[in-house]
């Protein structure tokens, strides 16, 4: 039984914790966690599969495939995400107006599955800040966030306490904290070897301790979302119980259907939302949302373009590439070219001023003399005009040996950049010289293994 394979305090707790669920709880990780998805409303419709009741984007899948080999999980079509985790929708969608054009903080963003998905929610005119201390994950971040598509986001690398300067700046901020991992106990064990009272004690300091210093730079009457993937009450409700008493927040109560197994819990005038594996179909995980009532003062954005841009013909040239190219403003990082939502230059550009930024808008193209190669975020981006591009639709088969970044005997009647697609999505770029082919596939993300399945849907 799961029981012996459990730290002993940590069973001692969940018994009492329980109650007469204890066993349910035991018993449902002697199974396999189950798997799921989250789609890509701008690359993919809808998918056969049972439902997340709680997103409008999320599928439950049968078993599990192997993704590695999906070409359209490279294109970003859809991102692999714990279904518990997707309830993130219901509380931004019960708590902001998403009609608004917003600010919004993801704390602790890598590898990227609540940035996707808060990407997913905001409209087009709102910007996203998804950001990572570890500049290794910012790595993984800015690889995930390229594939999804969009170009109102910035990606950057820093410590909360950094946000301080930028006082009153965000609507929204989510913190997904670092946590004890209690609820990834069956998904993995090694988590549980991990566990310990002292580490529970350690994350819950930390935990209080990014809460405080990324506070001053949500702005008043914005919404903070807190989230882990643990049961414990010292890292949930007590954190949101001392961040209610010391910053005057306001704890939200959403609406949750009782069919969902969702456990809402009330401390203190503290709500919050408690995911277990047996009453659920998803793994451990909580969340709450508060609202800062302080006042705050808001510092002001400089009015000042200082990013170096690039020259109208060159503007000229490159606005063919993308749709609606009226609302992107060009600007230049050395030979590369950067296409940025025109409404938020000078914020990327106060931002690029007090944060590490690692990536901003979307990358176009590498300005080498007259000649502009195309970046491989542009083939991902969901503002790419195809119609303005060769393509070439590849079977399975020749698009698994693109992702190795093998050479396809392809040939064109033209010598130009051409497109990649699977199933009409574009997954890259390669450049066709008569009877000979560069792929041009990024050789960071190339697909190594040699096992290639049958990949369905």
């Amino acid at each position: 039984m799961a029981e012996g394979r459990f730290p002993p305090a940590f069973t001692t707790r969940m018994q009492i914790q329980l109650r007469q669920s204890w066993n349910e709880f035991l018993s449902v990780h002697e199974n396999p966690s189950p798997t799921s998805i989250r789609i890509n409303p701008l690359k993919c419709n809808s998918k056969d599969s049972e439902k997340i009741p709680w997103t409008d984007f999320g599928y439950y899948l049968e078993q599990r495939p192997s993704f590695t080999f999906d070409p359209l999980f490279h294109g970003g079509s859809y991102y692999v995400q714990e279904a518990s985790s997707m309830f993130l929708e219901q509380a931004v969608k019960q708590t902001v107006d998403l009609s608004q054009q917003l600010r919004v903080l993801d704390l602790c963003a890598a590898p990227g599955g609540k940035s996707t998905h808060l990407l997913s929610l905001l409209n087009e005119q709102s910007l996203l800040v998804s950001n990572e201390t570890i500049r290794s994950r910012a790595t993984i971040l800015a690889e995930n966030i390229q594939k999804w598509g969009n170009n109102n986001v910035v990606i950057t690398s820093n410590d909360p306490e950094d946000f301080q300067k930028i006082e009153g700046f965000f609507d929204v901020i989510a913190v997904d904290a670092p946590c004890s991992g209690e609820g990834l106990f069956r998904k993995d064990p090694h988590a549980r070897i991990e566990w310990s009272e002292e580490n529970v004690e350690l994350c819950a300091l930390r935990q209080q301790r990014i809460l405080n210093q990324v506070w001053p730079s949500l702005k008043q009457n914005g919404i903070l979302i807190y989230c882990t993937c643990t049961y414990n009450e010292k890292e949930n409700e007590e954190n949101l119980d001392w961040l209610v008493r010391e910053k005057k927040a306001e704890s939200i109560k959403l609406k949750v259907e009782s069919s969902w197994g969702v456990e809402e819990v009330q401390t203190k005038n503290i709500f919050g939302y408690r995911f277990y594996p047996h009453k659920t179909k998803g793994e451990g995980f909580f969340i709450s949302v508060v609202r800062k009532t302080e006042e705050q003062h808001e510092i002001s954005i400089y009015r000042k373009k200082t990013f170096d841009h690039p020259t109208t013909k060159i503007k000229e040239r490159l606005s063919d590439w993308l749709k609606e190219s009226s609302e992107i403003e060009f600007i230049k990082q050395e030979e590369l070219i950067l296409a940025l939502p025109k409404n938020y230059l000078f914020e990327t550009e106060f931002l690029s001023k007090f944060l590490k930024v690692i990536q901003k808008g979307t990358a176009i193209a590498k300005a080498k003399h007259d000649k502009f190669i195309p970046e491989h975020a542009l083939a991902l981006s969901t503002k790419v005009k195809s119609e303005s591009f060769s393509s070439i639709e590849l079977s399975l088969a020749e698009a698994i040996a693109y992702l190795r970044k093998d050479v396809l005997n392809l040939s064109a009647e033209k010598t130009n950049f051409t497109l990649m697609n699977y199933k009409n999505m574009p997954i890259g770029w390669s450049n066709l010289l008569g009877n000979r082919m560069n792929n041009l596939y990024p050789s960071a993300w190339r697909i190594r293994n040699n096992y290639n399945p049958t990949i369905e849907g």
